[in-house]
């Protein structure tokens, strides 16, 4: 990793650790935590109210993305669902909720900070079916063919690397399993330059791939049946966008075909 992706990873882990300690030591205030919003376009209040509700509130608080993956990934009972970035793990605790006790929902972080405070409103919501992991979403400390549904909620965009979390993604998938991302896209009119006047890297905004740029890492690594629908603007030529896109079933056995015809 060259020194300047370092730099951004630890930049961004800083911001992130920043607002889990926010969370932490508002939760303990006589009003309870403040929100770390940046503004209407990301946040908490991207979730529906009885959505938010059902939470704690550290949970609710700590959110920063900029959608809500877990309404377009159509979860269903007994699915095995990961969350790239889980930071305060609103979305693992939505998602625990939707594939129910035969299911499992892993949280995915590299930030002590917000693990801890993951863990610790997993134990306020009761939740039993859930995992959290420390690491990062360019290795995934998990086994290949294994999740049914990649959720992720304005990280990948975060990422210093986008071709090798589209490589993980797709490997811990099983054949068929599918992803439902929410982040930050950019118009294709937009060189990475002009993307960076409109934010900062730990702002979503920087680091955002246009969507002929985000379609052909999907594809690179495999992907079928992509899907980028923008939904809200989060700056001029940037939008939130909702993401699909699906790993094709494992290729038929065709070993006794090729044989026959070299025979």
């Amino acid at each position: 990793m060259s020194e300047q992706s370092t730099d951004l990873r630890e930049a961004v882990r800083r911001r992130y650790a920043a607002a889990a300690v926010q969370v932490t030591e508002g939760g303990s205030a006589c009003c309870g935590p403040e929100p770390v919003e940046v503004d209407e376009n990301f946040g908490s209040t991207l979730y529906a109210t009885d959505e938010r509700e059902t939470l704690p509130a550290e949970a609710v608080a700590a959110s920063l993305g900029c959608g809500n993956p877990t309404a377009v990934a159509e979860l269903r009972e007994g699915e095995r669902v990961l969350d790239l970035g889980s930071g305060g793990g609103i979305d693992v605790l939505l998602s625990a909720r939707r594939v129910g006790p035969t299911g499992r929902a892993y949280g995915l972080d590299m930030t002590e900070e917000m693990l801890a405070l993951a863990l610790a409103n997993a134990a306020k919501a009761g939740a039993r079916n859930v995992e959290f992991l420390k690491g990062t979403i360019e290795a995934i400390p998990l086994p290949a063919n294994t999740i049914d549904v990649v959720i992720s909620n304005c990280v990948i965009n975060l990422s210093v690397d986008k071709p090798a979390v589209f490589a993980e993604t797709f490997r811990v998938l099983r054949p068929g399993g599918r992803i439902g991302v929410s982040d930050v896209v950019a118009d294709d009119t937009l060189t990475p330059e002009q993307r960076a006047e409109r934010g900062d890297y730990v702002g979503c905004v920087a680091g955002a791939l246009s969507f002929a740029e985000y379609r052909a890492g999907l594809q690179a690594a495999g992907f079928t049946g992509i899907e980028i629908v923008p939904t809200h603007p989060v700056a001029d030529g940037l939008h939130s966008a909702i993401v699909r896109a699906t790993k094709p079933d494992a290729a038929p056995d065709t070993t006794a075909a090729d044989g026959a015809c070299r025979s």
